[in-house]
């Protein structure tokens, strides 16, 4: 019997990098990027709008991009008339039909994958598992606050 390894960052790493490829697979067939998908999913948590620069400050801390690299994503998906900026505040970004169906069909596309990888797995170890990984992420951004 194969005894499962402890967390450490190689095992989460991996994990990342596995559902990640999944889920890369899958905004390919959306034409949509990872980073893209975020800023979709981050406007409609904001009932379909958001001020741009939280949207490029929500990127840039959570994954831990630079500025450009949130702001090239926020273009691409202005130019693919995902979102548009509104007429009265160009500081606004607001998703159009189009970037709603896009985050629509990414949506049950996740919903599909997550119901596969998680299926069977206990819900108190999906609990300690994410007890866990919120404490890491938080304490790795300690440090990196530090400087």
């Amino acid at each position: 019997m194969t005894t499962a390894p402890s967390v450490n960052g190689q095992v989460i790493g991996q994990a990342h990098y596995a559902t990640r490829a999944v889920l890369e697979r899958l905004l390919a067939e959306t034409g949509a990027t990872f980073h893209e998908s975020v800023a979709l999913n981050a406007t409609a948590d904001g009932d379909g709008s958001i001020e741009r620069d939280r949207l490029v400050e929500r990127m840039t801390s959570t994954l831990k991009v630079d500025t450009t690299t949130a702001e090239a994503a926020l273009s691409g998906l202005l130019a693919q008339g995902l979102l548009e900026e509104q007429s009265a505040d160009v500081a606004r970004l607001t998703l159009t039909a189009a970037g709603k169906e896009t985050h629509r069909a990414q949506r049950a596309g996740i919903a599909t994958i997550t119901a596969r990888l998680y299926a069977d797995l206990p819900a108190e170890d999906m609990a300690a598992a994410g007890r866990v990984l919120t404490e890491l992420t938080a304490r790795a951004n300690a440090v990196l606050a530090e400087g």
